[in-house]
């Protein structure tokens, strides 16, 4: 198949290449990529979900970077990408919640409004003189007794997940939960679980003050932030886990070259006895030749 190039399919958002892309979504993406990372986990007692706040100086307050909103009483979001697109998203889901409860005289589920930011996302990718958002979200929470995540990403694409992850680091939290996820999980474990997300993902660059985390219980459908105290605990857990962890790993992998250099060691003096008894058989054959020949 002819290989086309991407060269000016990306000045206008409704032009496809001639290999069927939308660079300007990609580039949206690829602003998702570079978010700081965000994760979402169902567990049987409720929601959990944690961000990586990422501060860059000692200078920002941090309860001044918000990447977790709330939304509703039982549901809320955590996004990654452009905080100001997140923002505009917010205001309108919020608006949307509110508008559901004057209608319906219900709250809104957590598919409902999951599907409603996905189809607005997808307009902006339709319409000229527009960009899409630069942003990601996790939609999570409770409705009908029942907990759920969604993920929206800036085509609009909308996809339901028991443990999910979004922004840097991505495809090694995903790895990780698809390693140590269980359905049955408690939400003490998804918290657990979460930050060794965040910590995975950023290379164990975690701190304290740069974990947010906030949970929706399922007994009581009511979103609550986790106390930054709470969340130190939550956190040093995991470091100490990690740090043990890697004190065993290098503990094993000192064991384990010793054994091969003890195997290499008896390798090499087995060797050693074989050439040395070649060598005497060799002697003593030369020596019996000889005493032959003196007999004769």
């Amino acid at each position: 198949m002819q290989q086309f190039s991407g060269a000016g399919y990306d000045r206008a958002l409704t032009v496809f290449s001639p290999d069927g892309r939308l660079f300007q979504i990609e580039y949206a993406r690829e602003a998702v990529k570079r978010g700081t990372t965000s994760i979402g986990i169902v567990s049987k007692d409720g929601v959990v979900l944690a961000v990586d706040k990422k501060i860059k100086s000692k200078l920002v307050v941090p309860s001044s970077i918000e990447k977790i909103f709330k939304i509703d009483d039982h549901i809320a979001t955590a996004s990654s990408g452009l905080v100001a697109d997140a923002r505009r998203l917010i205001d309108i889901a919020r608006n949307q919640a509110q508008v559901n409860k004057l209608q319906y005289h219900e709250p809104i589920t957590v598919t409902g409004l999951a599907k409603y930011l996905g189809d607005l996302e997808q307009m902006y990718t339709q319409s000229g003189g527009v960009r899409p958002f630069g942003i990601s979200l996790i939609i999570g929470g409770v409705s009908d007794d029942e907990c759920r995540i969604y993920e929206t990403d800036p085509s609009g694409a909308l996809v339901e997940y028991k443990a999910t992850a979004i922004g840097l680091g991505r495809d090694k939290a995903l790895e990780l939960f698809e390693d140590k996820y269980e359905d049955d999980i408690s939400l003490e474990d998804a918290i657990d679980l979460a930050i060794e997300g965040i910590y995975v993902a950023t290379d164990g660059k975690i701190a304290d003050d740069s974990v947010e985390i906030s949970v929706i219980d399922k007994s009581t459908a009511q979103y609550r932030k986790l106390e930054s105290d709470d969340i130190d605990t939550y956190v040093q857990k995991v470091l100490d886990r990690k740090e043990q962890e890697k004190i065993e790993a290098e503990e094993k992998a000192k064991k384990e070259a010793e054994e091969k250099e003890a195997k290499k060691a008896e390798a090499k003096a087995k060797k050693e006895a074989e050439r040395k008894a070649k060598e005497e058989a060799k002697k003593a054959e030369e020596e019996s030749a000889d005493e032959n020949e003196d007999e004769e």
